[in-house]
């Protein structure tokens, strides 16, 4: 018999492990990584400023990604990938970037997907599916970290110094700064470690006393505070 079993711990959980899963999803997928220096949409892109006058802009750039603007174009800002492959990539440490961050991201994204029904089955072939998610989410969080690490790595590429200019080398941004895509990682990444760790107290909460008398009285549908 299927016993659906809500708790407050449990369904924050749910909730966290989403939220880490589709902030770390929407980081990998952004151009906002880096920011670029100010230039005008008809500048030439060179590591030395823009060169003609115009609307100053900011380009982005991301992993695999970018955001320009054209010269003389009236379709405005343009973003798409720079990378039509894998091996096309500005740095071998992006690659290696690429590799962890989706790696990192398939788990959590397989653990948001059971988490939604850790309400119905608590267990899978006799193991805690709390404990199990809990420790696929630590894994995950390694692979994150990894991937972060060796993203600033890769700033001394020719591409990034396209937009940042010539004195971008590894861990040093030149006249960029971060964008948001970066920040959201990161804090995707805390918040991955913060779902491992409350996995157990979820386990706790469900398999508690309160829940054990209440499934004895017959009852399928399980709802504490």
């Amino acid at each position: 018999m299927c016993h659906v079993i809500v708790t407050c711990r449990s369904m924050l959980w749910t909730l966290l492990s989403i939220v880490a899963a589709f902030s770390e999803l929407i980081a990998f997928m952004s151009t906002d990584w880096l920011v670029g220096y100010p230039r005008s949409a008809d500048a030439v892109f060179s590591p030395h400023g823009a060169t003609a006058a115009g609307e100053a802009y900011r380009p982005t750039l991301g992993i695999y990604g970018r955001c320009i603007r054209l010269p003389h174009s009236r379709r405005g800002v343009l973003c798409g990938p720079y990378a039509m492959d894998f091996g096309e990539i500005a740095s071998g440490f992006w690659q290696a970037t690429s590799i962890f961050l989706a790696a990192g991201i398939l788990l959590l994204c397989a653990v948001a997907f059971i988490s939604v029904f850790t309400m119905c089955f608590q267990s899978i072939m006799k193991k805690s599916i709390f404990n199990v998610c809990g420790l696929l989410q630590a894994i995950a969080g390694l692979f994150l970290i990894l991937g972060l690490m060796l993203y600033p790595a890769g700033w001394g590429c020719d591409k990034v110094q396209s937009y940042c200019g010539s004195e971008a080398s590894p861990y040093k941004l030149g006249l960029c700064s971060l964008g948001w895509a970066f920040y959201t990682a990161l804090g995707g990444t805390i918040l991955t470690f913060i779902c491992a760790v409350f996995s157990a107290q979820a386990e706790i909460a469900t398999s508690s006393d309160k829940v054990q008398e209440e499934i004895g009285e017959g009852k399928s549908l399980i709802c504490l505070l």
